[in-house]
């Protein structure tokens, strides 16, 4: 990369600079990925020098990542880290910061401004850079990378995009979801579209059912504040999981262009069947893990949910009736992010079997943490007997075949693509806002007399047993795949 592009990360004595932004600039630096002339610039509230932003991001990099650095590789990177204490709320804070760029500049000013802090900074950040006029394009571009939660509801992020676009163009902004960042959910769409085997069978012809699992083995730890206001669905299901049903679902796009994915994502979120007010219960699950009330900063009366489990339909042609099992949770058995295609069974049984012979379905299971890998389960003939069978797998692994240090992690990915100005994997305003149109009525509904009960199950289980009759009451059940795998 041959431009100058400054870093400027805003929150950068938090959690996520320490574990996550500065050890990816670190290894994008250590694989010549970043251009020749940067500077990281972290802004926050603590009271730290130059020095201490530096000693406290390798002290990070040591204790919170598998990095291996040496002396003189950190020293060389932490040349490019300063750092500037301010409070977010004072407009000389933005003041500091632009004067603080101009100083640096010797070619063309490239910013990228990553909003690594509590939502309730966002647009206070963006009004003080835009009141400073730095968000304006005259030399060089400007980006500004959001994360999430990107609005609390459809108003707060519908009035939230409003706000950016008065003062950025949309492709000014990225608003990023880290698991679009992994290369195992990348290899969704590599897995479907070049390999011929696969896309001719991936319709209701022959599909099943599909699931979408994202579980956890960690309770809130120290998000109790967080999390207590936001729960399970508006943490995991308005965001990772339905951008995963989207990519499980899309067409082919005729490029690979960020607009073209983009667009092709929002036509199936499009088609998403909305689930009506007299369907919440029948098609959702809510629990809550024992001891959850009891955790630092929870309320001790609270009915946040912290698993969820839901069914949606795709009305379009190529989905029509078949159903998209959607679950996430805290506190599960294991940690697991995986998808399930679980294809129909055969029409007719030409092999003698026992009467009360139930023939296994093939699954296609793709692996996206841990043990990442794709496997495919089929049938086979037991040898010796007449006609018996038996489900067998062939298996993909990552790190057989690419080595066990293969998958960076996803913000390196993200950071690349912003710095090239590629959004093919960040959300677009529209898409934001569809998806929460889409979560809002399950929320509301789930406040209402006819919400589905709140279930406590134990910690260290599959969730709550709704979860279970939701799939019996189609004669399916959950399959965990990913976990077992050596």
């Amino acid at each position: 990369m041959s431009e100058s592009v400054n870093y400027i990360i805003f929150g950068a004595s938090g959690d996520l600079s320490r574990r996550k932004l500065i050890p990816s600039l670190f290894n994008l630096y250590r694989k010549n990925r970043l251009p020749q002339s940067f500077q990281i610039i972290g802004v926050a509230g603590r009271p730290w020098s130059n020095e201490d932003f530096r000693r406290v991001s390798h002290e990070s990099l040591l204790e919170l990542t598998s990095i291996q650095a040496s002396e003189s590789e950190w020293n060389e990177f932490a040349g490019h880290l300063r750092y500037f204490s301010g409070d977010f709320n004072q407009p000389a804070t933005y003041q500091m910061i632009k004067d603080a760029l101009a100083s640096l500049e010797t070619q063309a000013s490239n910013h990228i401004f990553y909003l690594a802090t509590p939502p309730e900074y966002f647009l206070e950040i963006i009004s003080g850079l835009a009141q400073t006029g730095q968000l304006e394009e005259t030399h060089g571009w400007r980006r500004v990378v959001i994360e999430k939660p990107f609005g609390n509801d459809l108003e707060s992020a519908r009035a939230l995009n409003e706000s950016i676009h008065k003062v950025m163009h949309e492709d000014q902004v990225y608003r990023i979801d880290h698991y679009l960042g992994k290369e195992t959910v990348q290899n969704i769409l590599v897995a479907r579209f070049a390999n011929t085997i696969f896309e001719p069978l991936w319709n209701r012809n022959y599909i099943d059912s599909v699931q979408i699992t994202v579980a956890e083995t960690v309770g809130v730890e120290t998000r109790g504040k967080y999390y207590d206001k936001a729960g399970v669905v508006r943490d995991m299901f308005q965001n990772h999981l339905l951008q995963l049903l989207t990519l499980v679902a899309m067409e082919p796009t005729s490029s690979y262009k960020a607009d073209a994915l983009r667009d092709e994502k929002m036509k199936v979120l499009s088609a998403i069947r909305p689930i009506s007010a007299g369907q919440v219960r029948a098609s959702t699950v809510r629990g809550q893990y024992r001891g959850y009330t009891e955790e630092p900063n929870v309320s001790p009366v609270s009915q946040t949910a912290t698993f969820a489990a839901m069914r949606f339909y795709i009305d379009n042609w190529r989905w029509q009736g078949v159903p998209f099992y959607l679950r996430s949770g805290k506190k599960i058995a294991q940690k697991s992010s995986e998808i399930i295609i679980q294809f129909k069974t055969v029409p007719h049984r030409i092999f003698p079997m026992q009467k009360d012979f139930n023939a296994s379905s093939n699954v296609l299971s793709l692996c996206l943490q841990p043990n990442e890998g794709i496997h495919l389960r089929f049938e086979a003939k037991v040898p010796g007997t007449l006609a018996e069978t038996r489900s067998v797998k062939m298996d993909f692994a990552y790190q057989d075949e690419f080595g066990s240090n293969s998958l960076p992690d996803a913000y390196e990915r993200l950071l690349l693509d912003v710095s090239a100005g590629d959004a093919s994997l960040f959300t677009r305003a529209d898409q934001t806002e569809l998806s929460w149109q889409l979560i809002d009525p399950i929320l509301q509904e789930w406040q209402g007399t006819y919400a589905p009960p709140l279930e406590v199950y134990e910690p260290g289980t599959w969730g709550p047993d709704a979860s279970v009759r939701l799939l019996g009451d189609d004669n399916c059940e959950w399959i965990q795949v990913c976990g077992d795998q050596c």
